[in-house]
This record gives structure tokens, sequence and C-alpha cells, in this order.
């Protein structure tokens, strides 16, 4: 395997009604829109979402995520829809965790709570898993949640991921709670 910051790795994927784009400098403020809209739902699954960040706290993350990705450290994506009246942010996702040699990468993902309930997070699931697929040469790509995070596990559900297996005790939740975590898994079309 060739330097891990070789690799090329698209900024941009298109589906039918969003197009996810690669970090940029100046999201910040769309970003943290989206975040204190959706603040009481991610509170209790995301530990960074603890409590609301100041525009300039957000473009700080945005920018680190712009560095990150460019050493492919991590793959974060911000989700936009591709209405006609414009783009409008309505979340993010990307790929965490990976092992370039093995060619297994994790999805993580969140969606503002104005854009739910459409089908967008499982179309932009499928899209980040067909461009992992194909471009990045993803062997197994994996989406992991707490056991009881019933949208989510329906998200990896309709995207076809399997549920491999239930970690029992496996973390801490925001809560400081033991709790479980499923772990869905996809592998690479024959």
């Amino acid at each position: 395997m060739s330097d891990p910051i070789l690799i090329e790795v698209p900024e941009k994927i298109e589906t039918e009604r969003l197009l996810i784009a690669a970090p940029r400098a100046g999201v910040g403020p769309a970003l943290n829109e989206a975040v204190i809209e959706t603040m009481d739902q991610l509170k209790r699954w995301m530990p960074w979402a603890q409590q609301a960040s100041t525009i300039e706290e957000m473009e700080a993350v945005v920018r680190r995520q712009v560095a990150a990705f460019v050493l492919r450290e991590d793959l974060p994506f911000q989700i936009y829809s591709r209405e006609p009246q414009g783009r409008r942010l309505l979340g993010a996702m990307g790929l965490h965790r990976f092992d370039w040699a093995a060619r297994r990468f994790e999805i993580g993902y969140w969606l503002r709570r104005t854009a739910q309930g459409q089908g967008l997070m499982s179309e932009a699931v499928n899209g980040m898993a067909e461009m992992a697929f194909t471009q990045l040469r993803a062997r197994r790509l994996e989406i992991r949640c707490d056991e009881t995070n019933d949208r989510s596990r329906g998200v990896a559900e309709r995207c076809g991921f399997t549920l491999e297996s239930v970690m029992r005790g496996q973390s801490v939740n925001t809560a400081g709670e033991l709790c479980s975590s499923c772990v869905y898994v996809k592998f690479k079309p024959d």
C-alpha cells in the first residue's frame, strides 16, 4: 500500500437530491446552525454535541476537518441539498476509524432536524458506500451505533447493512452509563 496521503479521495459525491462535499473553510456558520437546530437529538448520541459551540469554534472544527481530510487521517463530509433555489447544509457524515491496508471504513452520520424523515440519510449512506467500494476499493464498511438508537439502526438496515454483532457493555454513553453498540457491516459486492 502506498502512503495514504497519495490516495485520491473524491471531494464530492452527488446523489439524486444531495451533494456530499469535503469540508472547506467558511462552512462553520452553516454547520453551527445545523448543529444548534438538532442539539437536543445529537446530545444523546454524540459526545462532541454536549454544549453549543460558537461560530468561531465550529469554524475551527471545520478547518481541522480540512487538514484531516488532506492528510487522509479522517474523511469528513458535509451534506447539502441540491434544491434549485440553492444549497442548504443538512448535516454531516464521513468515513472514520479506517484501516487503509485492510480497506475497512466506518460510516458515521447525522442529519439536521428539519431534513429528517425524508430518506435523505439513507440516500447519503448509499452514495458514500458506493464511492467507498468503487473509488476507495473498500472491502468492508461498518456502521456502529448505540443499541438503543433505532433511527440510526434503521438507516443501516435500509441501506443493506447486516447486523454482525452487538457488543455488550462496550462503551459509556453521553449520560455516563454503560451501553451496548451494534456493528452493522456491508462487504464489497462481488
